[in-house]
């Protein structure tokens, strides 16, 4: 008996023990059980159920988020009707807490119209951290890697030649030649196919698609993000559910006739490479059956084609306004490559003025300037501020892009900060750097954007090429906004009016040469 009381008293103790050290070592904070030591993130103060929700814009909510970076420090919290959101607005603690502890940032928030009704769990940039993502995954890097990335130069030379004569002939409709540059480049890569108008009914199924997408997934565009409990409406109490629902079908139906449509061809013979030959020759080694495979690929082409010609866009816009940069731009290139044949990929080394105005037009005006939101799988500690499992992450590119330690005089555009020693983010050589490798306008950690040495390609010659071609200017009378933005995930500056000509007939006649 003496054994058994002995026995008992150590459990006794041992329980007693165990439950003072669990509430000593942490306390409660609106039922969140906080680790002594650490504290909540600050923000600013909502309103009772709704939280920060009436506070933020319905469009170009970034602008806010930076607005209370300044009020609340780079790392802060709001309550969007009950869901916990931090915001990030730093790149060294985007790179801590999503790179540096990826293995517990690198989920998704679960979004009932755009994961769930729409994608139906396919569409890779909106899966969970989990197995489907990580086949996915593996995928697209033996599809885009930086190894196989310069194999697919001959692409970009031809669509970026077709964009300059183009964009020559009728400046006007600028937007047109940037779309079919982007979606040629891509189409040709995931499916094989090649694009002459940029009006063929595939590239104008997919860029609907991905437009669709831009809306859907925008914050705010749907109440039942915000309240997920809409989900248990009826279909027909919930119009929701129908758009959804059509909307799935359509996407689902043309990445399966895409994929069937090069299966066809290798049947009949066809050799012309693409990533969708590529899956199929080695299909059972990725694990993926044919709708997973149809989404990772044509989303690949989501993620390409709307990007990069945004990029372009603001690129043009930042020409406009920045035409002493144009011209050094132009000399840069004048002294390397002349006027008796266009840039190519070998002179890309040479030219860094290039390469940092790219660079700097990505920071200046990125193109998801709201960035992408992780979820944080697993409750964490940073600095001293406890962050909770299933907090959503939201790395904010504009306020990132904007902070005055890594990037002075952040609001204006200014190429020589990747230029000369006297910056922060200077680096040599300059044969090498400035690039967009693991830049933060392609995301952060393991979800960053696996096509990104693809983007930087299209990219740095679109602008070269561009440049070596055309002078654009203000046109007379008529005003610019620095910032007038179409509204989504992904943005680009609207449709505004710039003079353009050739600079030289020397140009037109290699065009024409060239043909």
């Amino acid at each position: 008996m003496a054994i058994v009381s002995s026995l008992a008293g150590l459990c006794l103790a041992a329980i007693i023990s165990a439950f003072v050290f669990r509430y000593s070592s942490s306390y409660s904070v609106s039922g969140v059980r906080i680790p002594l030591g650490s504290k909540l993130p600050r923000g600013p103060k909502g309103v009772p159920i709704l939280g920060n929700l009436p506070q933020v814009p319905l469009t170009h909510s970034w602008l806010k988020f930076k607005e209370w970076a300044g009020q609340y420090g780079p790392l802060y919290s709001l309550s969007l009707a009950g869901n916990r959101h931090v915001v990030v607005s730093t790149e060294r603690i985007a790179n801590d807490l999503l790179r540096g502890r990826g293995n517990i940032y690198s989920s998704r928030p679960y979004l009932p119209m755009s994961s769930g009704l729409l994608s139906h769990n396919l569409r890779p940039v909106l899966l969970p951290y989990n197995d489907l993502w990580r086949k996915g995954r593996k995928l697209m890097h033996s599809l885009a890697s930086e190894s196989v990335a310069p194999a697919y130069e001959p692409v970009q030379l031809r669509e970026s030649f077709r964009l300059l004569k183009d964009l020559l002939a009728d400046p006007n409709n600028y937007e047109t030649w940037f779309e079919r540059l982007s979606a040629g480049v891509v189409l040709q890569l995931a499916y094989g196919k090649t694009v002459e108008t940029g009006d063929e009914p595939i590239v104008r199924d997919i860029l609907e698609v991905v437009h669709t997408l831009e809306r859907v997934i925008s914050p705010g565009a749907y109440l039942v993000d915000t309240f997920p409990a809409l989900m248990w409406l009826p279909k027909w109490l919930a119009p929701f559910k129908r758009e959804g629902d059509r909307l799935h079908k359509r996407e689902l139906n043309l990445f399966r006739k895409n994929i069937e449509d090069v299966r066809a061809e290798i049947a009949n013979g066809d050799q012309t490479p693409s990533f969708c030959r590529s899956w199929l020759e080695k299909e059972p080694s990725f694990g993926l059956n044919t709708d997973e495979a149809a989404y990772v690929i044509g989303t690949m082409f989501e993620a390409g084609a709307g990007t990069t010609a945004a990029a372009l866009m603001s690129f043009m816009l930042a020409m406009v306004h920045h035409p002493e940069w144009q011209r050094r731009l132009q000399q840069e290139i004048d002294a390397v490559v002349g006027n008796s044949r266009l840039p190519n990929f070998d002179d890309i080394p040479r030219l860094p003025t290039v390469r940092a105005i790219v660079k700097e037009t990505l920071r200046w005006r990125p193109v998801t300037a709201g960035g992408v939101p992780h979820q944080l799988i697993k409750d964490d500690v940073y600095e001293g501020v406890f962050l909770p499992a299933g907090t959503s992450i939201h790395p904010n590119q504009w306020a990132i892009h904007r902070d005055p330690s890594l990037y002075p005089d952040p609001e204006n555009f200014r190429p020589e900060r990747w230029l000369e020693p006297s910056w922060p983010t200077y680096r040599e050589p300059l044969t090498q750097f400035p690039n967009l490798q693991n830049f933060s306008a392609f995301g952060f950690g393991r979800r960053i954007c696996p096509g990104q040495a693809i983007a930087e390609r299209s990219l740095n010659i679109a602008a070269a090429r561009v440049g070596w071609g055309c002078t654009v200017s203000k046109m007379k009378g008529v005003e610019v906004p620095l910032y007038d933005y179409t509204a989504g995930l992904n943005v680009q500056p609207k449709r505004f009016l710039f003079e353009l000509e050739a600079r030289g007939d020397h140009i037109m006649r290699l065009l024409r040469e060239n043909v």
